[in-house]
């Protein structure tokens, strides 16, 4: 699921509401968050989270290399559910659209987004 707004603070809200609200049983989940918190993490990393950061940029652009190999490391892990939080919106239908091209079509199931 991409999660967008321009606060981290809010998307990390929004993905941990989302997180309590339904992740399944037997996979935990992974987090792409796109720059730096803006003060306390409301996300922590535990045995059924995986977070990663990345600093700020295009994900879709000057980021495209950083991304693949975070989300290659993380899909690695085999989590029930992936949430990537950007920052802009600029690009949203350009990483849309990567991440529903091969080889990730195969390995990603992509949600409606969630704005915060």
């Amino acid at each position: 699921m991409l999660v967008t707004g321009p606060k981290a603070a809010a998307r990390e809200a929004a993905i941990s509401l989302a997180l309590q609200a339904a992740t399944p049983r037997g996979g935990g989940a992974a987090v792409i968050l796109e720059g730096l918190p803006d003060g306390n993490c409301l996300l922590e990393a535990s045995q059924n989270l995986l977070i990663s950061r990345i600093a700020p940029g295009c994900l879709c652009c000057a980021g495209n290399l950083v991304m693949r190999v975070t989300l290659n490391r993380l899909l690695r892990q085999c989590p029930a559910r992936l949430f990537i939080g950007v920052a802009g919106t600029t690009h949203l239908d350009q990483l849309r659209s990567w991440l529903s091209s091969p080889p990730y079509d195969q390995l990603l199931a992509l949600m409606p987004d969630l704005h915060s």
